[in-house]
């Protein structure tokens, strides 16, 4: 049998549920967004971006430089008041409201209304329109410059039988999508070096939104130029010395390379960064090498200035673009070959260096093989930054320096023949594209002798 209630006792209960839960409302507060209630409220306040942030979908960048370094994403979007960079960032003329570059809504805490309408992650992707109002001269150019990937660009719809960067946008949909997700990473535009960190060495905001003027030679720089640049430049391979222009000089990157050069100079007929006449010389800080001693007397007009100065550098090949990568591993190697851009560098032997090419280099993006892949040798010109005055072929002590660089047979061993690059040295894959680039047949009788 049930519980029978009078109406005076269903009265009495009904007011104590009427009074709790009062007494439960009034300890009930309206949560206070307005702190956070704006672009740079939100991203001040540590604690909400952990509250609302998205986890990432994709797996990290990764690449020749190994895996990126791991930022939460919270972490890459977080400015710090208290920090001098955002300080600055605050003080300068950058600070011109946030929704006038990026778009967006701003008066509110909610994440997606914030990021609804014409928001745009990275403006400078936009150069012309965001950056241009400023810096006229730099984005009209940039469309030239060579961290548009112009080279890169050239090499891979050459190989697809178009005619060269200007029909990049014709290849296969899924082709240019695996080049944006992998090599685009580190070719990008203003804000990939004035602002962010690139996606190599984690992503996002590299100083608390700061515009850097000068970007920092190893968090920028060195992120990209990892493998064949900075790290030769650095001496971090095992066997190697730091280059002399940075243990004499102290030269960091912009002292030879100038912003004229990576802004790009308007000049869009370039085709690869050795043919950029912005390009820093050997000459335009060593004058009158060409008769400093007799070495240079002899060789000046045959090898650029590595063959001799350089140390050995990085090399790897045959890769799988976001596949399982570079299935020849990396490898310390040094090669003298035929000039592979004659049309560019007036010289009948250079250093060359082992590319990623292989046919099946976009297989993971549905392109099985390049249809002409042989348009390109797999190993390129090279210009090692690893300079050294005595390296291994100057040191000749007593020696004639014939004795350091030319083939040559003693006693039934063969000396210095591993500085070169013979057709025996190819994959079989490589020969149809690079045998026209080794020195089979072309190096002087006499040096076998």
């Amino acid at each position: 049998m049930g519980v029978r209630f009078s109406n005076i006792s269903r009265f009495i209960i009904l007011l104590v549920i009427i009074v709790v839960s009062g007494a439960a409302c009034t300890q009930y507060k309206v949560p206070d967004y307005s702190d956070v209630a704006s672009c740079e409220g939100c991203h001040t306040d540590l604690a909400y971006l952990r509250e609302v942030y998205t986890p990432d979908s994709v797996a990290p960048v990764g690449g020749c430089g190994g895996e990126a370094p791991h930022y939460e994403p919270y972490e890459r979007v977080f400015m710090d008041k208290e920090d001098s960079g955002y300080k600055s960032f605050k003080s300068g003329y950058h600070d011109i409201g946030c929704t006038s570059c990026h778009g967006g809504n701003n008066g509110t805490h909610e994440k997606e209304i914030a990021h609804s309408g014409d928001f745009v992650k990275h403006p400078s992707e936009n150069y012309q329109e965001n950056c241009g109002g400023c810096h006229a001269d730099i984005a009209n150019n940039f469309d030239a410059s060579l961290h548009q990937g112009t080279g890169q660009k050239r090499k891979v719809t050459m190989r697809m039988g178009l005619s060269g960067p200007g029909e990049f946008d014709q290849l296969p949909a899924h082709q240019i999508e695996g080049y944006n997700a992998n090599c685009a990473t580190c070719h990008g535009t203003c804000g990939n070096c004035h602002v962010n960190r690139p996606p190599i060495a984690g992503g996002g905001l590299s100083d608390n939104h700061q515009f850097e003027r000068n970007p920092d030679m190893l968090g920028i720089c060195v992120s990209c130029h990892t493998s064949r640049g900075g790290h030769a430049y650095l001496g971090v391979a095992a066997g190697t010395d730091a280059d002399v222009h940075l243990t004499k000089a102290g030269y960091e990157c912009l002292d030879c390379h100038t912003g004229m050069e990576l802004h790009g100079n308007g000049d869009s007929t370039v085709l690869h960064r050795y043919a950029y006449s912005e390009l820093p010389k050997c000459e335009n800080c060593h004058d009158a090498i060409a008769e400093s001693n007799n070495y240079h007397k002899k060789h000046i007009g045959d090898f650029n200035c590595q063959v001799c100065h350089s140390q050995d550098y990085n090399n790897c090949g045959s890769c799988h673009i976001h596949g399982e990568g570079a299935r020849v591993p990396s490898y310390m190697d040094f090669k003298i070959a035929k000039n592979p851009i004659p049309e560019t560098k007036n010289f009948e032997y250079a250093l060359v260096r082992r590319t990623l090419a292989a046919p099946d280099n976009w297989k993971e993006y549905g392109v099985d093989e390049y249809i002409e892949f042989d348009e390109h040798p797999t190993y390129n010109f090279t210009t090692p930054h690893n300079i050294l005055k005595i390296t291994s072929r100057t040191d000749v002590g007593s020696d004639h320096c014939a004795s350091r660089c030319h083939i040559r047979t003693e006693a039934d061993s063969t000396f210095n023949r591993n500085l070169y690059l013979f057709e025996s040295d190819l994959l079989e894959w490589e020969k149809s594209a690079t045998t026209h680039i080794t020195v089979d047949g072309s190096l002087p009788a006499g040096w076998f002798n």
